[in-house]
C-alpha cells in the first residue's frame, strides 16, 4: 500500500486522487449563528452529520464563494472550498465576526481528494467518518457517482483523474468559479437551485434582498447552460448566436470534450446554433442528483 494513502476502510474502494479543494473551519458556541447570518442557505436547520451546497455573497447578490458546508458537531462546522484559497475566505469573514464567540481557521492539515465511483457509507447530504481518520461525503448523482475524503493525509496527484473530475463538477450542474469569475453572478444566474445552494426563507444575510426579489417577482432571465464546446475555451469567453453575444462562459473543464457553463438566457431562439470563438458550442443535459438539502 503506498505510504501517502489513508488506511481507512475506505481504501478497499480503490485509489484516490489529490484534489484543490481547501478547508476552512468554524467553531465555536457562536459558529452556527454566525454561518446563518453570513451565508445564503439555512445553515441553523442544517443538523450534525449532514451537508449542504452554500455560498457567500456581496451585498448586490454576487456569489463571492460557492462551497460544500459540513455541519460536523454541534458547534464545528466546515466549509469545502474548490476555488478560493481558506485564509483568503478567512479573512475576509472576520471582519465581521465582531463579539461573536466563533474562531475562522484555515485547516490545511485536511485534504480533500475524489473517487469516481460511489461512496462505501456516505448517502446523500449525510457524512460518514471523522476527520481524524476519513470524512467520505456522497459527491455525485446516481448516473455520475463520486466520493470525496478529506482526510489527514494527503492522496496522490492524477492530472487526469483531477480533469475528469472538474469535468464531472460542470455535467452535474456544480459551477467552479475562478477569481474572474467572482462577484459577478447572482445565485439564479448559477441556477444554485439545482443544487438546493440557497434559501429565500431564511433571515436576512448579505444579498438577501436581491436574491428574494428575484425569486419572488420571478424575474430570473437567465440561467447556466452546460455546453459541448471548442479545444481552449476558457472562463470568460463569449458566447454568441446569430452574430450576437448572448451569454458567457463562466466554467471549463475537460479536454476531449471540452466542456463549459455558461450563463445564457432563459427564453432564446434554439434554432439558431450557439458558437464559442467562432466554433460551433452544442448544449448537453445536465446528470442530475447533485442538489443536497
Amino acid at each position: 500500500m503506498p505510504d501517502n494513502q489513508p488506511t481507512s476502510h475506505a481504501n478497499a474502494a480503490g485509489p484516490r486522487t489529490a484534489l484543490q479543494s481547501q478547508v476552512l473551519a468554524l467553531d465555536g458556541p457562536d459558529a452556527v449563528a454566525f454561518a446563518h447570518a453570513q451565508f445564503c442557505n439555512d445553515v441553523a436547520a442544517l443538523p450534525p452529520g449532514r451537508w449542504q451546497w452554500n455560498a457567500w455573497l456581496t451585498a448586490k447578490g454576487r456569489v463571492v464563494a460557492l462551497f460544500a458546508l459540513l455541519r460536523t458537531g454541534e458547534q464545528a462546522l466546515r466549509l469545502l472550498l474548490p476555488d478560493m484559497e481558506a485564509e483568503e475566505l478567512a479573512q475576509a469573514l472576520r471582519r465581521y465576526v465582531f463579539r461573536r464567540k466563533v474562531a475562522i481557521t484555515p485547516r490545511p492539515d485536511l485534504h480533500a481528494s475524489g473517487r469516481l465511483a460511489a461512496p462505501l457509507r456516505a448517502q446523500g447530504p449525510v457524512l460518514d467518518g471523522t476527520e481524524e481518520d476519513d470524512l467520505e461525503l456522497d459527491f455525485g448523482g446516481p448516473a455520475l457517482p463520486r466520493s470525496l475524503y478529506l482526510s489527514r493525509r494527503p492522496a496522490d496527484a492524477d492530472a487526469a483523474q483531477a480533469e475528469a473530475w472538474a469535468a464531472a463538477d460542470l455535467r452535474l450542474g456544480l459551477p467552479r468559479l475562478p477569481a474572474a469569475q467572482r462577484e459577478q453572478w447572482t445565485p439564479q444566474q448559477l441556477s444554485l437551485e439545482r443544487l438546493a445552494a440557497y434559501s429565500v426563507r431564511k433571515g436576512c444575510y448579505p444579498g438577501q434582498e436581491i436574491v428574494a426579489r428575484t425569486h419572488f417577482l420571478g424575474k430570473a432571465k437567465r440561467g447556466l447552460v452546460l455546453l459541448r464546446v471548442p479545444a481552449g475555451t476558457v472562463p470568460g469567453a463569449e458566447v454568441a448566436q446569430a452574430g450576437a453575444t448572448v451569454g458567457t462562459v463562466v466554467s471549463a473543464a475537460g479536454h476531449d470534450p471540452r466542456l463549459a457553463l455558461a450563463v445564457l438566457p432563459l427564453e432564446r431562439d434554439t434554432s439558431a446554433p450557439l458558437q464559442v470563438d467562432g466554433a460551433e458550442a452544442v448544449p448537453e443535459p445536465f446528470v442530475e442528483g447533485l442538489a443536497r438539502a
